[in-house]
């Protein structure tokens, strides 16, 4: 086998499970997958059942890239906004029904290491925010009813780098996985690292590191993130509008 020849099934093995899969996912995706409008979205609900598993009815925009598309599954409601990035190998992304995942954010499960946990699963009623970057090597979790704003970043996978005799690159990786309970806010640009889960109805202050365990219905906040106060308390008296939540 040539050197050419090799590096194209290399390639291809990091697109889809096979070649054949690999050549009806593209296909579908230049076909139907520049198509604007809600006449696009339409025949995408439909052609995208082609490449990947839909319960009920998903909405897919235009211009968005999904690699190993046999491996990723759309709950009914869901909707992929435009110029979102799935890499689903090799145990999935699962997104719940009415989920939305907004413009520009990537789910990425770029697993060739044969981590056992893997994948990336977002419960139902949640909201994904521009620009987020979610790397599932050690597996994620995100429950239901999470928000994350914009520019959020999960990264479940991180290098050993304790040999100062050795690049960081030969030292190998840790992938403990992150959990996200339900009702968590995530504020904008936070990053949330590897081995940690964050409780149930937690808030994470916007430019946050979170590094260790959130407990349930806390507001942390900083580099690296600490507990600011419980949920409930009275914050600092501040004139903040509040209104009502529309129904989505």
């Amino acid at each position: 086998m040539s050197g050419r020849t090799s590096t194209l099934l290399l390639y291809v093995s990091r697109q889809a499970a096979n070649p054949a899969r690999y050549v009806l996912e593209q296909g579908v995706l230049a076909l139907f997958g520049w198509i604007p409008s809600v006449v696009g979205i339409g025949i995408r609900a439909l052609a995208y059942r082609l490449i990947l598993s839909m319960h009920g009815s998903a909405a897919v925009e235009s211009r968005v890239r999904l690699r190993f598309a046999s491996n990723i599954t759309l709950g009914d409601g869901a909707y992929l906004d435009e110029a979102v990035y799935i890499h689903a190998c090799p145990h999935g992304v699962r997104i719940g029904s009415n989920t939305l995942v907004m413009h520009g954010s990537i789910l990425h499960v770029y697993n060739f290491r044969a981590l056992p946990h893997a994948g990336i699963t977002i419960g139902a009623d949640s909201l994904i925010g521009e620009y987020n970057v979610i790397r599932g090597q050690g597996g994620i979790t995100i429950g239901n009813r999470v928000f994350t704003s914009p520019m959020v970043q999960l990264i479940a996978v991180n290098h050993v780098f304790d040999d100062v005799t050795r690049p960081f690159v030969d030292q190998g990786i840790t992938a403990q996985g992150i959990i996200i309970e339900d009702d968590v806010w995530i504020g904008s640009a936070a990053v949330v690292t590897d081995g940690v889960r964050i409780g149930k109805g937690a808030v994470v202050a916007a430019g946050a590191v979170v590094t260790a365990d959130v407990e349930p219905y806390t507001v942390v906040g900083g580099v690296p993130a600490r507990a600011i106060r419980r949920v409930g308390e009275p914050a600092r008296a501040r004139q903040t509008p509040v209104y009502q939540a529309m129904p989505r």
